[in-house]
């Protein structure tokens, strides 16, 4: 099996509304959906693109403090990377591969932003990095 494309970079943010503005000022990224609430997970999302639409960016924050951002925004309060999500053809044969090398998924195949299938492979077995496999979408 191999990955597909990179679809996103997610960012753990502590002001949802600051990091918009950041985004947009810095570095001319465009909002391309507004902040919306996902409670299943525990966060707030949004997307925003770089110029001509060469990369994704997924804006987390948490929706309370049962939230996974929020341990994550403890340890680290200015925010930063906290994953990355890489796309498969088929999400059910991406997480049998992954479990039969051994790798660790966190938690069941869940429907994500993209409104898409999804899993996470522990960054332990993964580099370090927290990776978000998705089902590429319908409409790529």
């Amino acid at each position: 099996m191999k990955l597909g494309r990179l679809n996103h970079v997610g960012i753990a943010v502590p002001d949802m509304d600051a990091a918009i503005a950041h985004w947009r000022e810095s570095a001319g990224a465009t909002l391309t959906t507004p902040p919306f609430e996902m409670p299943e997970q525990g966060v707030l999302v949004c997307f925003m693109d770089t110029a001509e639409g060469a990369a994704q960016m997924e804006l987390l924050s948490p929706l309370d403090k049962t939230s996974p951002i929020t341990s994550f925004l403890a340890r680290n309060p200015l925010g930063g990377q906290h994953h990355m999500c890489f796309e498969v053809p088929d999400i059910e044969a991406a997480r049998t591969n992954f479990e039969a090398q051994g790798k660790r998924i966190l938690g069941p195949t869940r429907i994500g932003a993209h409104g898409t299938p999804i899993f996470f492979v522990h960054p332990k077995d993964m580099g370090g990095i927290l990776t978000e496999i998705m089902e590429t979408p319908g409409d790529v």
